[in-house]
């Protein structure tokens, strides 16, 4: 049984692989002050809630915060009794190769959507990541990672709206009925709605003109499918990106050792 645990900055995810599917998937807020006991308990008494006896064998983390490592690896040695897969240390190889300026450290949530995303559709894709930020990673025909865009992430752009604009109140993300607005909450709707489409079609334009060659679009995050609605920007969406990435590395690390 693998533990795929990816933590991001906002928010954690804990899922359990059994080799074929993932039998339980639970979220929570990232916090990096959170003791390796507490992710413990809270890990043990949701899997008790929904009755699932798994005996984790393995772990594998993915995180863009580096000291919520330390407690992750506590929690591995201590109660699982295993030494974790960390993505981006050293002693973690990745199925793709990196072609970034030399002493570029690359977001690891990034290589692992980039490993995902060429496992499931090969080489020549941008993934669209709907996150705190919103990433865009290229991978190239041999499924390398090469780069990409980071851009400001749509609840991260609402917060700062409402943050640094006294008059702007707090608004969530939907399509609006129309692209003026005849008030102000519709106004903001419009703004990061239109706004964020017309920045993934031209960012995703420019990406392939740059490399001259056509490329598949695969979006992940869970604002994705909201924009999609609106236009065909993505060929593909796939939630679990992310996590089918780490069961891709954990695999191809354990091939390696043996």
């Amino acid at each position: 049984m693998l533990l795929a645990i990816d933590c991001g900055n906002t928010n954690t995810v804990f899922s359990i692989w059994d080799g074929t599917e993932f039998i339980a998937t639970w979220r929570t807020a990232t916090e990096w002050q959170r003791t390796a006991d507490q992710y413990y308990v809270w890990l043990s008494t949701l899997m008790k809630l929904q009755k699932i006896e798994a005996e984790i064998t393995d772990v594998i983390v993915s995180s863009t915060v580096p000291r919520v490592v330390f407690n992750l690896r506590v929690l591995s040695d201590r109660y699982f009794n295993t030494r974790p897969i960390v993505v981006g240390k050293p002693e973690c190889a990745l199925p793709v190769a990196v072609r970034v300026d030399e002493g570029t450290a690359v977001g690891p949530d990034r290589l692992v959507n980039t490993v995902a995303g060429y496992d499931i559709y090969g080489g020549d894709l941008i993934i669209v990541d709907f996150g705190t930020a919103t990433t865009f990673d290229v991978a190239d025909t041999d499924g390398a990672y090469v780069g990409g865009v980071i851009a400001p992430g749509v609840n991260l752009s609402l917060e700062a709206l409402h943050a640094a604009a006294a008059a702007l109140p707090h608004v969530d993300i939907s399509k609006p009925q129309q692209v003026v607005g005849t008030n102000t909450v519709a106004c903001m709707q419009s703004g990061i709605f239109w706004g964020y489409i017309g920045l993934v079609r031209e960012i995703c334009a420019r990406i392939k003109a740059e490399r001259a060659r056509d490329m598949r679009v695969i979006a992940t995050g869970g604002l994705a499918p909201l924009f999609q609605q609106a236009e065909a920007l993505f060929d593909d969406y796939q939630d679990d990106l992310t996590m089918h990435g780490l069961t891709v590395i954990h695999k191809y690390n354990k091939e390696l050792a043996e």
